[in-house]
């Protein structure tokens, strides 16, 4: 089996996913292509040795839809031979179109593609896809299905997490974002969005808000409490009979941020690096996805993250570095427990909580942000992961080679 090498990454800014956030006025589009002429500019990139690009999107509907990745490579000026392609697996999609490239290559049957994600919340607003898993009320009763930070309050609940837990977290994010941002470490990734006469709309993470504190998050009232008395908790709790009730302990500041954003990888063998003068950033070492119990949703980290370390023969204690998605606080929370991860080894430039979760990006996010860091700190193995709506999980580990 062949080798897939990293060779660049690039990812937009993070903007507030909502009508004044510095992006709302970027079509989704825009913000793919952008990240496509990045990777080719700077790359010098013969276009033509690129077979396709594909693109996670958790709501490819609008201005989203119709294959995207193949109108964003058209309108990047990518030869004609590249093809496109889109995919969904909620939270992950970002990483699955990676591990989808990295197994094309590891194949032998394709030598270059760029894989990535795209999401502008602010316009296509999250969920307005519909869908039987969250619609069809006789699914939703059948599997217990409940809103994810309803699921995220039931994993405080079991794990005995804390609102002092989760938001001493959060808080930590935040200081861990403001921190890398001004130690300039998303420089090599992060490419600012302009207008069309160069007029630059953004050039960091827009979320991040200095000051943050617990005392700051203590202020804030759990965001899913009314909609657990609607009757969700007790549909949760059907499931989850041994519990009386749900400790509601989320809300906005220790749950992912809503924003817009896109991200490019290019992932290839070793004779398109040769071929194209290029030089690995990192390897694709190995990945899993797997399927978790649907009314508590995201704990899939945990299993995936076991089955990936068995694939690759390997521990937690070889890994140098985490990202684990903070979709919401309590799953890096688990996650450190249940691997006894130390929280210096894990987001150690912020999370999701503080920067942003581009439904789509994400997965391609954190691992451009995890190979940067492995470079920077001279480190050699990262593990992403992600937890997944409907019960999944993801995680790849890569292996630094420069």
């Amino acid at each position: 089996m062949a080798d897939a090498f990293i060779y660049d990454a690039v990812r937009t800014p993070r903007g507030r996913g909502k009508s004044d956030g510095a992006l709302h006025d970027v079509q989704p589009i825009q913000l793919l292509t952008a990240v496509l002429r990045e990777l080719r500019d700077r790359n010098q990139l013969d276009t033509a040795l690129v077979d396709d690009v594909i693109i996670g999107c958790v709501t490819p509907i609008g201005e989203q839809g119709a294959d995207i990745a193949r109108t964003a490579a058209l309108e990047a000026g990518y030869a004609e031979s590249v093809a496109g392609v889109q995919l969904n697996r909620y939270c992950s999609s970002g990483l699955e179109a990676i591990n989808m490239a990295g197994a094309y290559v590891m194949s032998g049957q394709v030598d270059a593609i760029v894989a990535g994600g795209v999401e502008s919340m602010s316009r296509v607003p999250m969920g307005s896809d519909g869908g039987a898993l969250f619609m069809n009320p006789q699914i939703v009763a059948r599997h217990k299905i409940v809103p994810q930070g309803i699921s995220a309050d039931l994993i405080a609940t079991k794990y005995g997490y804390s609102r002092q837990d989760v938001d001493t977290f959060a808080a930590e994010s935040y200081r861990r974002a403001l921190e890398a941002q001004a130690g300039n470490r998303f420089s090599r990734t992060l490419v600012p969005i302009k207008d069309a006469i160069g007029i630059t709309l953004l050039d960091h993470d827009e979320g991040v808000r200095p000051g943050t504190t617990v005392e700051s998050l203590g202020k804030l009232k759990p965001a899913f409490a009314a909609m657990g008395q609607m009757g969700l908790d007790a549909l949760a709790l059907l499931k989850y009979a041994h519990f009386d009730t749900i400790n509601h302990v989320h809300h906005a500041g220790n749950s992912s941020q809503i924003v817009d954003g896109a991200a490019g990888v290019l992932i290839g063998s070793a004779a398109f690096g040769k071929q194209s003068g290029l030089k690995p950033r990192a390897r694709i070492k190995a990945f899993a996805v797997v399927g978790s119990e649907p009314t508590i949703m995201l704990t899939g980290p945990i299993p995936a993250t076991h089955k990936v370390l068995k694939r690759a023969g390997m521990s937690t204690g070889d890994i140098d570095l985490f990202e684990v998605n903070e979709a919401f606080a309590a799953i890096p929370l688990l996650f450190m427990e249940e691997f006894g991860v130390d929280h210096s080894q894990l987001n150690v430039n912020g999370g999701a909580i503080a920067l942003g979760h581009p439904l789509g990006a994400t997965g391609a996010i954190i691992s451009a942000t995890l190979i940067d860091e492995l470079e920077r700190s001279n480190k050699q193995f990262g593990l992403a992961t992600l937890c997944i709506g409907g019960g999944m999980g993801i995680a790849t580990i890569f292996e630094r080679v420069n």
